[in-house]
């Protein structure tokens, strides 16, 4: 759980705080609070106040969006930050066509996985 700079803070067009995620995935805040622990989603502190805030475009349909914690995990095996990764997921990319986190949202998870893969070699 890291601050974000504000170039990165624009990138990500909404922000759920943990207990509109526990909400929005029918749990307790407490297993948010675990689900960003487990590293299957990534909250920054943002705002006046700091709250954790996870991006919105992470959930959908009452549970994580497909394809997103494999992606999380080869990021990180990659090396990248919480910054780096939320930069990269929201960046748009012309070949995809979109963000990556776009894909991951319309079901092309296989296409972002391999350009995730791809960023090791």
């Amino acid at each position: 759980m890291t601050e974000i700079d504000a170039k990165t803070d624009a990138l990500v067009p909404a922000w759920l705080t943990l207990p509109d995620v526990a909400e929005k995935l029918d749990i307790p805040v407490t297993r948010a609070r675990q689900l960003v622990k487990e590293g299957q989603l990534i909250a920054v502190r943002r705002g006046e106040e700091r709250t954790l805030q996870v991006p919105a475009d992470f959930i959908g349909a009452g549970r994580i969006v497909k394809g997103l914690v494999g992606t999380i995990t080869l990021l990180k095996d990659d090396g990248f930050s919480d910054e780096e990764m939320l930069e990269w997921l929201f960046t748009e990319d012309e070949s995809l066509p979109g963000t990556p986190a776009q894909a991951l949202r319309e079901n092309r998870g296989t296409e972002v996985k391999r350009r995730a893969q791809a960023l090791a070699v």
